[in-house]
């Protein structure tokens, strides 16, 4: 999300994920999902942030939606072998599972849990809603192999019809999920939609800032992702939703400063 052509303007020249660390700690590694980058690549992005900057890959979706967890062996190693240069910079992994993945499938998600090898963290997104109605099967299973589960609040996008061209679009895109604010680790994740409006945003995140709080409170240390159906305004969101939190937790650090991009020379006239 870090090269959106929506966000070059607030960033000062150079690499774009050197230039959208300034402005947020976390991205979502949401390009893994199409395709495995090269592992050439993936250095890059460890050279553009520092050490505790989170970047969260999402396993590609050859393993997760085409191949459903079975026969992914080799698709895995290639993967793995890529991401391995963030190093800390990669606090989970993000399986992203299809909403036809339901309980019934449980057993394979557990098997691919225990297969997976304990160099690192993983958090699960779900989408089939009977995982909201009865959640119990699922948290045992992420618990059992010490993994989050990953909501997708897409509660206060729904509440209303769309008003813009993005958010009718988003409106038959996103998925309806219901909030889900119980975290199963010290490092729980948390997705967000809100509206192409800023304040219905702020609005609509207010329960969140509660949530993270207490989660900070209790020794945790979340991660919050932001999004609008047109993303251009997620950067300054997701930094305002920071500065929330702070305000209730003040031993929180700040965000950096980011760097202003430099001004156009003004034009040469005669006088």
């Amino acid at each position: 999300m870090w090269s959106l052509k929506a966000w070059q303007s607030r960033f000062a020249a150079g690499d774009r994920l050197r230039a959208y660390a300034q402005w947020c700690n976390a991205v979502e590694g949401n390009t893994t999902f199409y395709a495995t980058p090269a592992r050439e690549t993936v250095a890059t992005w460890a050279a553009q942030t520092a050490a505790d900057f989170r970047l969260i890959p999402k396993l590609p979706r050859r393993i997760t939606h085409e191949l459903r967890l079975s026969g992914f062996e080799a698709e895995l190693r290639t993967f793995l072998d890529a991401v391995e240069p963030l190093g800390p910079r990669a606090p989970a992994l993000w399986i992203q599972l299809p909403g036809s993945f339901g309980p019934g499938d449980l057993a394979v998600l557990a098997r691919f849990l225990r297969s997976m090898p304990s160099a690192f963290r993983y958090a699960v997104e779900v989408r089939h809603p009977e995982f909201f109605t009865a959640p119990r099967g699922l948290e045992e299973v992420l618990a059992n192999a010490g993994a989050e589960w990953i909501p997708f609040d897409t509660t206060a996008f729904f509440a209303t019809p769309p008003t813009s061209d993005a958010e009718r679009d988003a409106w038959l895109k996103k998925p309806r999920m219901p909030r889900r604010d119980t975290a199963l680790t010290d490092r729980p994740i948390v997705r967000y939609l809100g509206r192409d409006d800023p304040a219905r945003t702020v609005a609509g995140w207010q329960p969140w800032v509660a949530t993270v709080a207490g989660w900070l409170r209790e020794g945790r240390s979340p991660t919050f992702f932001v999004h609008t159906p047109d993303n251009a305004d997620a950067p300054e969101l997701a930094r305002r939703f920071h500065a929330e939190v702070r305000a209730r937790v003040p031993g929180l650090p700040a965000l950096p400063e980011p760097t202003p991009p430099p001004v156009a020379d003004e034009p040469l006239t005669l006088f």
